[in-house]
Parts: structure tokens; sequence; C-alpha cells
């Protein structure tokens, strides 16, 4: 008894055991072929369906035996399809004319001689097919790898765009573009595509699709394994994450957010191209075949988010790797959804899915210690000279590091909406909104930290004695504040209104500073200058002068204005107030004492020195020691 397949499907025969069985006028066959049909049109001419039998396997077999690598050495060493193309084709289709043979004939005739030799030769034919999928599969795997794959899919879409513009505009420069060749590697690739594919038609048509499906899964899942390892994603378990430290982690994070556009872009993208191409004609197979070649790799790479963001330790400086991992899922989930469309791959995008909303909630936590954080804060020790305060620095760098995410943020923390403003009036926000057009709830989060950041402030600036330096304090910080929110993407989620609003603050801070840290020196002088005095009176306001303003430059001096705009402006300020006034006095009076013995003691700066150390003014010492005692530092 031989099993014979036909198609997808197998039929039984049972050949004769003998010449005298088959000649016996009662036997079946006998009667089969002796019986009226519409293919014979005498008992003694053989059918319709012998006919093409006989033909086919007149045509076939020589062909096929040639290719039997168990016959001849030269078909062991040599493959068919880089021998001859030509030959190639001609060897798959006498498979394909064999199996349409195959089919017709057993309908009439289940039990032929004919549909044994037929089958051998079938087995044979398959043998050989299977040696040349692997060799192509084997042999190409530079010129079928993700990457070419995916530039030679692209470049054949450009073109075939490029050919259809050119039907409709006959552009002379458009041709060119259009007809210039591939080059050699995508040539090489389109053709051993084409080939996989002829082949694995012809495979799967007879019957011998497990046999083609098992030689394309072992080398192209070893493919995808390989690369997934080659680009640094290895398998975790949640221990090892946990016990990581923080350094080892991030590198490995950096390796993943490089792993996840390549891998999602080119790797898995290319292989669902060449899958698609291969089994174009059966749906099952194509997506079977392709969900078991990427399942392992793919799973691997989407669940390292998840790991990570359930077993690294929290912090706030760490939010920053969490958004970049949630972005690359965010920005890549359409190509995620397409790639891996089917049912049997709905576990790879629930996986990419819950590695998605695990960071969501990680970064929610992370923001929350973050604030936590900040309302904690507690320094006193007043900052030297009324400079910029760390935490003001170290805020405002984690905060525009943040703003960097706003495309991401609002969903982030859609669950978790700022603080209501209802106790607090609009202006400590800042933020111009109406009605009818109320402001995001991202700008609002964003200037509920930076106002947690300004009633810091303003609490620390009560530890300074002098009155005049913490107005220089909160100046210097607040338009710190300012410039980081104009160079970075807070301008765009604050507004213009928040940024004009704060500038006048900066202005009234600066006024105030300068009102009370000069207003003594400058009212050291006459209201009129030129006024008629005695010689004494004359020398006890230069006297006075000198000492108050001796004391104003060697305090403020020392004092570090960071803004060389705020800088500019708080000297212009004060000289004009105070030189035009002293040059109109010193002018009037100096004649009058310099007449006097020691006059050199009592006119001390000319109006010249006065104002060039006024232009001396706030730079400071050349370094301040900063403190530290602030508990986080933003890095990425």
């Amino acid at each position: 008894m031989a099993r014979i397949r036909i198609g997808m499907r197998e039929i039984c025969c049972s050949p004769k055991s003998s010449s005298k069985s088959h000649d016996s006028p009662n036997s079946p066959s006998t009667s089969l072929f002796s019986s009226p049909s519409r293919f014979s049109f005498s008992p003694s001419r053989p059918s319709f369906s012998d006919s093409v039998m006989n033909r086919t396997l007149e045509m076939a077999e020589p062909m096929i035996m040639k290719w039997d690598p168990d016959t001849t050495n030269y078909a062991k060493v040599t493959s068919l399809f880089y021998e001859s193309r030509g030959e190639a084709n001609d060897f798959i289709k006498g498979v394909f004319n064999l199996q349409k043979a195959m089919h017709f004939h057993s309908m009439e005739n289940s039990k032929s001689d004919k549909l044994v030799r037929a089958q051998s030769l079938m087995q044979i034919a398959m043998k050989r097919l299977q040696k040349e999928f692997y060799q192509i599969l084997s042999m190409n795997r530079a010129h079928l790898d993700p990457e070419s794959i995916t530039t030679v899919s692209s470049r054949t879409s450009t073109r075939s765009s490029l050919s259809e513009f050119e039907e409709e505009e006959e552009d002379d420069r458009i041709v060119a573009v259009a007809g210039e060749s591939i080059s050699e590697v995508e040539d090489v690739s389109n053709v051993a595509m084409a080939d996989l594919r002829l082949i694995a038609e012809c495979m799967i048509s007879s019957g011998y699709a497990k046999e083609c499906v098992k030689i394309y899964k072992v080398i192209r899942k070893s493919i995808i394994d390989e690369a997934i390892y080659r680009l640094g994603v290895e398998k975790l378990s949640s221990s090892q994450v946990h016990k990581m430290d923080w350094e080892v982690l991030d590198l490995k994070i950096k390796d993943w957010l490089r792993a996840a556009d390549v891998a999602v872009k080119v790797l898995f993208n290319g292989e669902r191209i060449l899958c698609d191409h291969v089994f174009l004609s059966n749906d099952s197979i194509r997506e079977s075949c392709f969900t078991e070649i990427s399942k392992d790799g793919s799973m691997i790479l989407f669940s390292f988010p998840e790991i990570v963001a359930k077993n690294c330790k929290k912090s706030p400086e760490k939010v920053f790797r969490l958004l970049d991992m949630y972005t690359a899922i965010a920005e890549h989930w359409p190509e995620i959804e397409a790639i891996f469309s089917s049912d049997s791959e709905s576990v790879i995008r629930s996986q990419a899915l819950t590695s998605h909303d695990k960071l969501g909630e990680s970064i929610r936590t992370a923001l929350a210690e973050f604030e936590t954080v900040l309302q904690k804060e507690s320094s006193k020790t007043p900052i030297a000279g009324g400079g910029i305060h760390h935490l003001t620095v170290d805020v405002m760098d984690y905060v525009t590091l943040l703003a960097d995410y706003s495309n991401v943020l609002p969903d982030i923390l859609a669950e978790s909406p700022p603080p209501a403003k209802g106790s607090l009036p609009e202006s400590y926000f800042g933020i111009a909104e109406t009605n009818d057009s109320p402001a995001p709830a991202i700008s609002l989060r964003f200037a509920w930290l930076i106002l947690i950041l300004l009633c810091k402030l303003d609490g620390k600036a009560k530890h300074y004695k002098d009155v005049s330096l913490a107005y220089l304090f909160l100046a210097n910080n607040l338009r710190y504040i300012i410039v980081k929110v104009r160079s970075s993407n807070l301008k765009y989620l604050l507004g213009e209104k928040w940024v004009s609003k704060h500038e006048e603050k900066v202005k009234q801070f600066a006024s105030n500073h300068e009102r009370l840290g000069w207003s003594h020196v400058i009212e050291s002088l006459p209201r009129e200058p030129n006024t008629s005095m005695t010689p004494q009176e004359v020398k006890e306001i230069f006297k006075r002068f000198n000492s108050s303003f001796e004391q104003a430059h060697r305090k403020y001096s020392m004092c570090m204005v960071s803004d060389s705009n705020l800088r500019d402006e708080l000297k212009i300020s004060i000289t004009e107030k105070l030189l035009p006034t002293y040059r109109e006095f010193y002018n009037k009076h100096r004649n009058t004492i310099v007449k006097e013995r020691h006059s050199a003691h009592v006119v001390r700066f000319s109006p010249e020195e006065v104002g060039h150390r006024l232009s001396d003014l706030f730079f400071g010492p050349i370094e301040l020691e900063r403190c530290l005692s602030f508990e986080f530092s933003p890095s990425r």
C-alpha cells in the first residue's frame, strides 16, 4: 500500500502484484480501462488521463532525476537555482504539472502504477527543493538580512510611485530617476526573495508545507535571535534588575533605546516583509511562521521596560530614562500594531502595552517624589552675595528637561491632575486662561512646580539680615528662572504672559534692592548741588559721600549677578541716579577744598573714578562655594 500526497491531501493505491492479475479480464483495472468513458474511444486505447500522465512523466522524469542528489555527484554539489535560473523555472513548472496530472489521474484511476511512479518523482523533487530552499536562505543571509529587505521594499515602493507619476507627467528628469538601476545588493535580494516564494508556493501546493516552513523557521529565527543579542538586549529577571547598580542599568537602558528603534523599524519590519513575500499564497502559514520566528525576540525586547519600571529603585533623577523608554514605545506603537497585527501576535502587542503602562506608573511615582523632596527642602544658610541658590539651578534643570517630554507627559499625568487653583489667585500661576479657553493641565503642572520653587525662595530670602541683599537674591533667582523658561519648551507651556508677569517682579526686586542698598549714598549728596555752601559744609558732604559710597561699593562688589542683562540694568540705574549729581557737586565745590591742606583725604573720588567703581559692581568673587544640601541632581 503506498500513501500518495497530491496537493494538501493523501490517497492510497495498491500497486499490482503481478502482470497476471493486471491482464485478467475480471480485474478492476481492466474493467476500468475497458469501460466506456468520455476520454476513451475504444477499449484498446488509453484514457485521456493516461495520456496526460504519460506525457507529464516523460517530460518531468529526466529533469527531476538529473537533480536527484542521491544519484549523481553533480546534483549533490551543484545548486539548481544558482546553476541555471531558466532550468530552475522549468523544474518548478514540471513539478506543478506533475502535481496537476497526479490530481487529475487520481480522480479516474486511484490505483494506477503511474501514480506510484509520479509520487516517487514528487518526493525526489521535493527533496531537491528543500535543499534549494535551505541553500538560498543560508547562503543569502547577508542579502536577506532585515535591513537589506527593508531598503529593497522602500526603494521598490519609491520606484513604483515614480512610475505612476511618470505616466502622468512624462518628465525627462523623473524618467531618469525612475530608470536608475538598482544596486547589486538589492538585485541579489530581489532574486533570492523571488526564488524563495517560487519554491514555497510549489512545496505548499504539493503538500510539503510542513517541510518548507520548518526550514524557514529554523534559519530566520536564528537571525532574529542573534540580531536581538547583538543589539545588546538580553533577557533579565526581576531580581537581576533590582540588584543592578544604576550606572550599569543606565547603560542597558541606553542599549535598549537604540535596539528598540532598530528592531521595530528594521529587524521585525524587514522580517515581516520577507515572510509576507515568501508565503504570500497562504495567510495562516504566513502569520504562524512570522509569529514563531519573532515571538521570543520581541518578548525579550518589549518586556525589558516593564521589568525596569517594576524593579529599579525609584528616585527623581531616574525619571528621564523611564520617559525615554515610554516615548520610544509610544512613538513606535503604530509600527508595532502594524507589524504584529494578527491574533497570534496579540501577546506581543499586549506586552508592549503593559510595559508602556508600567512605565507611566513609575514616572508618576518619580514625579510625585520630586515634588515631595522640593516641598521638604529646608536649607537656611543664605547664599553669599545674594547669588543664585543651588535649589533654583537643580529644580530648573530638572523642570526644563521634563518640558522636553511635553508630548507624552499629558497622557502620563492624566490620572494625577495638578492641585486645584481655588485657594490661590491666578497671578500666582501667571498663566493666561479664560473660562472659554482654560490652560492645559500640563501647563498648570509646570506652573505649580515653579510656584513651589518661588515660595521656597521667598522663605530663604528671609534669612538675610540685610534686606537689600534679600531683594538682590530674589531678583537674581527669578531672572535665572525666566532665562531657563525662555530657552526651553517651558516658554510654550507657560506662555508669554507668565514671562512678562515675572519680568515685572524682577524689576520690582531690583528697584527695592537699589532703594535699600544705595539710597543712603544718593541721599549723602544735596538735592541742589549747585547751591552755595561754606567750606565746612562742603567738607562734611564729601566725607559723608566717601563713607557711604565706600561701604556700598565694598558690600556690592562682592555680590554676584550672573545674568549680564540684569547686572547692566542695575549698574545703569544706580549710575544714572548717583553719578550726575556727584559730578555736578564735584565740579562746583572741588576748588573750595583743594586749596586746603589734606584735601586729598576729603575729595577722594573723581566722577570718573566713581563711574569706574560702579562698573565693577556685581561681578562677585572669582568663585563662590556651592552648597550641596539638596538631595537630587537631574541627569540623563
